[in-house]
């Protein structure tokens, strides 16, 4: 299992204790040095069955900074997996890839029943 994460998140560091906790196991991936490929993300994104929007994470400076709530719309699905592959500070974390499936942020409930 793949947990890919940006260390300073409180969300990722409670979704790591979390996991720590189950004892899953998991290989590390820091979002900001080691940033997903757009091939990555499309292959996650087609994976998960939500939308690509989920995979931005709104809240975040850059994402503001770059007015993305306004351009996205305009962007073609290809753009944005474009534009989710050059900065990982664009993508939404934590995420949690297996062998079946691909959860996006950080949702007790939700991981409980899936990990």
């Amino acid at each position: 299992m793949l947990f890919v994460y940006y260390p300073k998140c409180s969300t990722c560091q409670k979704a790591k204790k979390w996991l720590e906790a189950k004892n899953i196991s998991f290989q590390e991936r820091d979002i900001k040095t080691e940033n997903p490929s757009a091939a990555e993300i499309e292959e996650w994104y087609k994976k998960s069955g939500l939308p690509l929007k989920k995979f931005f994470n709104t809240s975040g400076k850059l994402y503001k900074e770059m007015q993305l709530k306004e351009k996205l719309t305009a962007m073609s699905e290809r753009e944005q997996l474009e534009l989710l592959g050059q900065d990982g500070m664009l993508v939404k974390r934590p995420i949690v890839v297996t062998e079946k499936e691909v959860l996006v942020g950080f949702k007790e409930k939700e991981w409980e029943g899936k990990l």
